[in-house]
């Protein structure tokens, strides 16, 4: 069964995109630990981040690196957190986390609730094509 990720990919279930090309995909949580928290995802299905390929490792942590660029100069944060778990969804992704301070990326603490709206607006002005 395809990862709740492909079916983004394939458009089966509607997400909030920021970036994207022919490889990967950049999308808002929407379950974020703060406002901007945003997955980024290879379109090809692959459970494990270290399984994957070097020349597309290598290619997806520089997308990833473009789409920090772009939160950073859009939303107000000290810096932008990375982290992947790779528990919760089989599909590697990292995580993006506009953080203050530490507990910004704490995976304990309650998630926030935005509206679908509020997450639009969000990913319009995050936009990157």
């Amino acid at each position: 069964m395809a990862s709740i990720f492909t079916r983004i990919v394939e458009g089966e279930i509607p997400c909030y995109k920021i970036a994207e090309d022919a490889n990967f995909l950049a999308f808002l949580d929407v379950n974020p630990l703060v406002e901007g928290h945003t997955l980024v995802i290879p379109k090809k299905e692959q459970d494990y981040i270290f399984d994957i390929a070097d020349d597309s490792y290598v290619e997806f942590q520089l997308f990833a690196k473009k789409v920090a660029v772009q939160l950073k100069s859009k939303i107000a944060c000290k810096r932008i957190g990375v982290a992947v778990i790779g528990l919760e969804v089989p599909h590697a992704h990292i995580h993006l986390i506009p953080l203050n301070q530490m507990d910004d990326i704490n995976f304990n603490r309650k998630k926030l609730t935005l509206s679908s709206e509020e997450l639009a607006k969000l990913a319009e002005e995050l936009k990157m094509f």
